[in-house]
């Protein structure tokens, strides 16, 4: 049976979900913050550990995904375009469960894990992405993410498979522009967007003007998907 892509994320995958269980051969995982904003086409994904932060140890991304069906299962995968941490050895990709249409299983296609994700009340129903030069802001129902990649580029040593805290041990001294790279996510209400959870931790608890974030510079691309 041959591959059949999906054009446009399915319906059923837009809005915001909640990682409630990380399950892989070394342990579980019920408390580290993740949440995954979807739009048509566009996803965002953070992820906080808990306990006291370490900047080196935040995962987050945002890119393209797609949906496809391969032998009998659904497929998702996550085309990353900007990466908190170093490229990873193999693709984002996971075979696809909905128990419920706000609860789905995600298990691994190159690798041996088990998430269960739920989908955030007030997420579901319109959802869109806007540009302004290098950002990117994701709405889906009462929730954004903003999405600004580092201008660094990787030193020249960096492999796939290597982690941040890795390349911050052999390059120091480019620590501060290496992790300059925000990933943002909170509630949107009466067009005030509440910063609640961000790789910049400054700027959480920051109230932030949803339309002014959205004015689009002169000469620069909007877009909503």
């Amino acid at each position: 049976m041959s591959d059949t892509l999906l054009e446009s994320v399915p319906e059923r995958y837009r809005g915001v979900w909640v990682r409630r269980l990380l399950q892989t051969p070394q342990g579980r995982d019920t408390t580290t913050a993740v949440h995954w904003l979807q739009t048509q086409r566009w996803h965002a994904d953070l992820r906080i550990p808990a306990g006291p932060r370490v900047a080196a140890t935040l995962l987050g991304f945002s890119g393209i995904t797609t949906v496809h069906m391969e032998g009998g299962h659904e497929v998702c995968q996550w085309h990353r375009q900007v990466d908190l941490q170093p490229p990873g050895l193999f693709p984002d990709v996971g075979r696809m469960v909905f128990e419920t249409p706000d609860r789905v299983i995600e298990t691994g296609v190159h690798g041996d894990y088990l998430e269960v994700w739920e989908r955030l009340p007030g997420s579901a129903g319109f959802s869109a992405t806007h540009e302004r030069g290098a950002l990117r802001c994701l709405v889906a129902g009462a929730y954004a993410m903003r999405v600004r990649p580092r201008c660094a580029a990787w030193p020249a040593d960096v492999q796939a498979g290597d982690t941040l805290a890795e390349v911050l041990e052999r390059h120091p001294a480019e620590a501060e522009a290496l992790l300059d790279f925000e990933i943002s996510f909170g509630p949107l209400h009466q067009g005030l967007w509440t910063i609640t959870h961000s790789t910049l931790p400054a700027l959480q608890g920051q109230r932030v003007d949803w339309e002014a974030l959205l004015e689009r510079p002169a000469g620069g691309p909007a877009s909503s998907a």
